[in-house]
């Protein structure tokens, strides 16, 4: 099998952060420009945790069996996944402070073209 769902899912990573790239590259609507962020986000959790898979490995719980058995060496590194668990969540905060700066910026100016906002600009 040519593509593995390790590779299918780094594929989808980096397609979704080239589409948040270019979305809060090119567009002018502030909520297009946030959901390009949030793409770019995803992507790169996704990118992440296909990163940290390990095929044939089992999950990073240890037990009485694992010891006993002798496959704690089979653990998965459980860095990744708390990583991109803690990535969730800063996202999430850092897109909830974007769209109540856009609210703001729409009740201040009732725009939310991008180029209506010149206050800041050289």
């Amino acid at each position: 099998m040519i593509f593995s769902l390790v590779n299918i899912s780094l594929i989808i990573g980096i397609l979704l952060v080239l589409a948040g790239i270019w979305a809060a590259i090119t567009q002018k609507n502030i909520i297009k420009i946030i959901i390009g962020f949030s793409l770019f986000d995803t992507g790169i959790h996704i990118i992440m945790v296909a990163l940290g898979y390990v095929k044939n490995n089992t999950a990073p719980i240890l037990d009485s069996e694992n010891l006993r058995t002798g496959t704690a060496d089979k653990i998965v590194d459980p860095i990744p996944q708390a990583l991109v668990l803690t990535a969730i969540v800063i996202g999430l905060g850092v897109t909830a402070l974007m769209l109540v700066y856009a609210l703001k910026m729409y009740r201040e100016k009732k725009s939310l073209n991008i180029n209506s906002f010149k206050d800041l600009k050289w």
